[in-house]
């Protein structure tokens, strides 16, 4: 059996092109057109990247009279490709249109202009289902006055009057806005209900509050009012008490160690410092019920727990003591204070 490989001048990478053209055997390979098949191997390897370069046209055409040659196909013949026909220019189909009727869409104010109906309109006529001559008959009807015909024929189309009569105002019915002054001053004296009061209070404190204080001043009282304000004093309270109790727990708890192994020399400590280390499970007890409860009104996040992240830039702070202890502080002073994740003003105070 012959195969493409036998043909003189395919190669191995001819060979890959012809196969990914469609091209697998010296049959169909002899049945193809020269031009055809070069743009074909041509687009293949664009894609695929067999060849360096395409097989030349030159090329194609010898693989193919081997293939004729071999298989005995004779030469095919070129089909010539019969013109596009334009209609347009046949002078039959010119004189044909040049006859038939046209139909043009009317507007409706030329309906109305010429007193035209709906039902005045004759009906457009099929040309594929008329057969025979086609007699097509006008007529010019034209208006024998310019006002529209009465509302009760329906059948026409009608446009509405662009002058009318106008209608008269009647000036009585007027009122001056000086009327209506003394009702509305009454209605914005009625006193608010205690629900808004409520809502005002959760945002601003009383006057009372900060009276004769200046604003810039930190014992002014601002921020958003705490939905728990005494829980949020007691967890500050709580949680300053026992930041300074940890510490003083641990050199009680050191010296009472010395003073039991030598009394000697540690004669001097007093046995009432046993007291710091037994609060010190109390005030934890007390610090998980009030400390670790109590939230920020705005952000929700832990007053009083340490979180490593980052803190807002307005949060109370002192060098080397963090911020714990300084909103503590702040709380237990001022009576109002700054989230230190969110950064707002909070107050305890009405």
């Amino acid at each position: 059996m012959v195969t493409l490989e036998s043909i003189p001048g395919i190669g191995k990478s001819a060979l890959e092109l012809l196969e990914a053209a469609g091209f697998r055997d010296v049959d169909s390979l002899a049945k193809a057109d020269v031009a055809t098949l070069a743009h074909e191997l041509k687009r293949a390897n664009s894609i695929l990247r067999i060849a360096k370069r395409p097989p030349a046209q030159s090329a194609v055409k010898k693989w193919i009279t081997s293939a004729r040659d071999i298989t005995g196909v004779a030469d095919l013949p070129t089909k010539k490709s019969a013109p596009p026909v334009n209609y347009e220019e046949s002078p039959q189909v010119i004189a044909m249109l040049a006859t038939a009727p046209l139909a043009i869409p009317l507007p409706a104010r030329v309906l109305m202009e010429n007193q035209l109906g709906v039902a005045d309109i004759p009906p457009g006529i099929l040309l594929n289902r008329y057969s025979g001559d086609l007699e097509v008959k006008t007529e010019e009807r034209l208006p024998q006055n310019r006002r529209p015909k009465p509302s009760q024929s329906a059948g026409y189309v009608q446009i509405a009057e662009t002058t009318s009569q106008r209608t008269e105002i009647d000036s009585s019915k007027f009122r001056n806005t000086d009327d209506l002054a003394e009702p509305m001053l009454k209605t914005a004296a009625v006193k608010s209900s205690p629900a808004n009061d409520r809502v005002a209070l959760l945002r601003a404190p009383r006057s009372s509050t900060n009276k004769g204080r200046s604003p810039e001043s930190r014992w002014y009282i601002r921020g958003v009012m705490h939905s728990h304000p005494v829980s949020v004093y007691l967890g500050a309270l709580v949680t300053l008490i026992l930041m300074i109790m940890i510490p003083m727990a641990v050199v009680s708890s050191a010296l009472l160690f010395l003073s039991g192994e030598m009394p000697e020399k540690f004669w001097w400590v007093p046995g009432w410092l046993l007291i710091i280390p037994v609060l010190l499970p109390l005030l934890g007890i007390a610090y998980l019920i009030w400390g670790v409860s109590s939230n920020c009104r705005i952000c929700g996040q832990k007053l009083f727990t340490h979180r490593s992240h980052l803190k807002n830039s307005k949060a109370h702070r002192i060098p080397g003591l963090g911020y714990i202890l300084p909103l503590c502080l702040q709380i237990l002073v001022y009576r109002w204070f700054r989230c230190t994740h969110c950064g707002t003003p909070v107050r305890l105070k009405e």
